[in-house]
């Protein structure tokens, strides 16, 4: 045993035996004050280490031991409160954190009143006085070692690993690829991996059986912590070479982290320094297995980088990180393999040059210029180079310094020729020199930069120029939204999408389902302006036009798992929508009224003629009328389409209100949700009045508001008494007298408690107007006796 750890241990059990059995005062205050000298408030202080031993080990221990021995007979062993005074002394001088975790357990287990409830609650009042918290807080906030530690430990066992396998023995190391993966995924990859790699990158240095114990390793962490080690290891190794030499070919055998190292890293965020950039993607170079996914790297970042959607709604800060991830990957790759993805890499770069050349932002412009200039000399090497004028900054010289070619170790050698940085000029000069030499100026620098005889053009009436990606069709858009990586072509499909739908009904049909589903899970990919209401519209006009199924599908979704409450309320609002547009008088004439026009008629894309407008003016002033009649058209007539699809829409959302599942429970905390449930049922009892489905519809309905007549949320029995309201408007006096009289007797007696006693004034108001709906039918409901 180490004998400082021992010499404290041996002082810690001598004194504690003391404390606990002795009654002289004396003896127990010369303990205490030997056993201060290990918190450092004596003349003769303990040696560091003994001190460090024992705050570490002993300390808590010793301060349960003075609780358990406070009392008012062992506080008067001395007098004027000496041995009070040294007893707290421990808990105000000690390490903070373990004085507080002891005092506050002393209260917490007190079971009643006592003297030393008492004592410990006036303790606690001097340590936060005392400023002790702050040291408390201060101790956490410093670096935990468990951590460093346990990244040792791994080390050990790795060794130990290493010397089995040398020894013809078997062993797995799953455990702790699991203890890697745990660590790093509780954000704690900087403290272990800050151990591990170091040594690691001199163990298998020119050793394979170390490269292959780290290859296994990294391939055994779960995929849940995948992205947080390999986050982890990029920014711990000091470039490519370490990095390939502890990750192997793990790209190529696990789709996790090849998602995570050419996807989440280059795309979704863009928190990665220039190293660790250089470090990827230096590390996709290594090997002849990884270098295609350096290729499809590139050319998704140029595509990514030309996307006019993505320079107008990406960061800035993005957009420098992007362009900073293209020109390594540009001075990795050879000749030959620029050379096989030529014409498709030189149209994305084109593209993007146009969108950022005509950007208002000059620092957008100038990255355009500078991706433009490396780029093209070494996808066109033979053609005469583009050079443009821009302001040199540090930023522009890392930049042109990153696009440098460079050998990589397992690949082609060969590469294009080296791009020289171009000398800056001033900011405002970002012009496109066509390649042959630069004429002599003329002038002063004033004279050429004046535009003060350059007429404007007028834009007044311009508008955003609509990309050519817009779907024609329904499935189009479908597969737009689901499988589209386009930003431009998923918002052309999403504001094309309602339009198509109501043309196209019977393709509509076909992908009706799949289309309600796709929407329903819709999220915003890009800052797309209105994209709450253009979902909303599509998916009303999906429920519109197969009513029957999508609005089954969408109830049932009401109840189903895995579904937010703003998704269930947004199911609600689509049931409305949809229901109010299939009520709309005239809706099935409307459709007819595009056919060809009648032998009078104008067409509709036809302009009147300037001519016979005048004479058609100056005939109508000059004709007198004895009678004028409506000079509107009457609105048309037609059945109620919502008639035959109204059970579909509002009996589904009342089978399963009183079910809980695991993450919604309307009787529980998602009164907001049940709420709005009860009044979107109100409005589609609203809209099939004068159906066939409206008396069994209103039954229910009733049913429904009386199991819930005594909600304790005001906006619920604000939803509950405009359902009563609905069902007396939509069904006929006698049917309701007829197959529902008991039903309103309950009702109009609920409603009168509510319109006197409530305290919600609305809720109030709303049960009055029930009552006067009601008093139409009092002599039938109440028969007076006769007299």
């Amino acid at each position: 045993m180490d004998p400082v750890a021992s010499a404290v241990r041996l002082a810690v059990q001598e004194a504690l035996h003391i404390l606990s059995s002795s009654e002289d005062g004396g003896h127990i205050i010369s303990t205490l004050r030997s056993l201060r000298r290990y918190l450092g408030e004596t003349e003769t202080q303990a040696p560091a280490e003994e001190q460090e031993e024992f705050s570490r080990t002993h300390f808590s221990t010793i301060l349960r031991c003075l609780v358990g021995k406070l009392s008012p007979d062992w506080l008067d062993l001395l007098p004027d409160g000496q041995l009070e005074e040294l007893w707290a002394s421990f808990f105000l001088e000690g390490p903070a954190d373990q004085a507080f975790l002891v005092l506050m357990e002393s209260i917490e287990g007190a079971a009643s009143p006592s003297f030393r409830l008492m004592k410990m609650a006036q303790l606690l009042a001097r340590f936060l006085s005392a400023g002790r918290m702050a040291a408390v807080m201060e101790g956490q906030c410093g670096q935990q070692n468990y951590f460093p530690l346990l990244g040792e430990e791994v080390l050990r066992v790795l060794q130990a690993v290493v010397d089995s396998l040398r020894g013809g023995l078997d062993c797995s190391i799953s455990f702790l690829s699991q203890v890697l993966g745990k660590a790093c995924v509780h954000g704690r990859q900087k403290e272990i991996l800050g151990v591990l790699v170091p040594r690691l990158m001199v163990l298998t240095q020119g050793n394979c059986l170390w490269q292959r114990v780290c290859w296994r390793l990294v391939e055994r962490v779960p995929d849940r912590a995948m992205e947080a080690m390999l986050k982890g290891l990029v920014e711990a190794s000091p470039g490519p070479e370490v990095l390939s030499r502890l990750l192997g070919n793990l790209v190529t055998k696990s789709k996790k982290a090849q998602f995570v190292m050419t996807r989440k890293l280059l795309f979704l965020q863009y928190s990665c320094s220039t190293p660790m950039l250089q470090s990827l993607l230096g590390y996709l170079a290594m090997d002849s297995q990884r270098r295609p996914l350096l290729v499809q790297a590139l050319k998704e970042l140029l595509e990514t980088w030309g996307s006019s959607s993505a320079i107008r709604h990406a960061p800035l800060e993005q957009q420098r990180y992007i362009s900073k991830a293209l020109l390594i990957c540009l001075a990795h790759l050879g000749e030959a393999e620029l050379q096989a993805s030529r014409d498709e890499l030189l149209a994305s770069l084109m593209e993007g040059v146009k969108s950022r050349l005509d950007n208002s932002l000059p620092p957008v412009r100038r990255l355009g210029m500078i991706v433009a200039e490396v780029a093209s000399a070494r996808l066109h090497p033979e053609g005469p180079p583009l050079k443009f004028q821009y302001e040199e900054d540090d930023l522009t010289r890392e930049m042109l310094a990153l696009a440098a070619p460079r050998p990589v170790a397992d690949g082609p050698l060969e590469a294009g020729p080296p791009v020289a940085p171009v000398g800056g000029e001033s900011p405002d000069q970002e012009t496109v020199d066509s390649g042959g030499p630069q004429a002599g100026r003329e002038g002063s620098d004033s004279e050429l930069d004046s535009d003060d005889e350059l007429v404007p053009y007028d834009m007044s009436g311009d508008g955003e120029q609509r990309s050519s990606k817009t779907p024609a069709y329904v499935r189009d858009c479908l597969e737009a939204l689901t499988a589209s990586e386009d930003w431009e072509r998923w918002e052309a499909a999403l504001r094309a999408l309602e339009g198509l739908v109501l043309k196209s009904p019977a393709a509509t049909r076909e992908v009706s389902l799949e289309l309600a589903k796709v929407l329903l899970h819709l999220e915003e990919k890009t800052a797309v302006a209105g994209f709450e209401g253009l979902r909303q519209r599509a998916l009303v006009a999906v429920t519109v036009t197969d009513a029957a199924r999508v609005a089954e599908y969408l109830a049932a979704q009401f109840y189903a798992l895995n579904y937010s409450l703003r998704q269930r309320m947004d199911i609600l609002d689509v049931l409305a929508l949809a229901a109010q547009e299939l009520s709309r008088p005239g809706r099935l004439g409307r459709a007819s009224q595009r056919g060809p026009p009648g032998p009078g008629s104008q067409p509709s894309g036809a302009t009147v003629p300037a001519w016979q407008a005048v004479v058609e003016e100056r005939v109508r002033r000059k004709t007198r009328r004895f009678c004028k009649g409506s000079t509107g058209r009457a609105a048309a007539a037609g059945p109620n389409e919502f008639n035959v699809v109204a059970g579909y829409f509002f009996f589904p959302l009342l089978q399963r209100f009183d079910r809980p599942v695991v993450t919604f429970d309307l009787l529980g905390d998602d009164q907001l949700v049940l709420g709005r449930l009860a009044h979107t049922l109100g409005a589609l009892m609203y809209l099939a009045v004068n159906t066939a489905v409206a008396v069994p519809m209103g039954k229910a309905l009733l049913e429904f508001v009386w199991a819930l007549r005594f909600h304790g949320d005001a906006y619920v029995r604000q939803g509950l008494l405009s359902a009563v309201s609905s069902v007396l408007l939509s069904v006929p006096a006698e049917r309701l007298l007829a197959d529902l009289p008991d039903e309103l007797l309950e009702a109009r007696s609920w409603l009168a408690d509510v319109a006197e006693q409530d305290a919600d004034e609305d809720c109030r108001l709303l049960a009055v107007k029930a009552l006067l709906l009601l008093e139409k039918l009092r002599d039938r409901l109440l028969p007076l006796s006769s007299p």
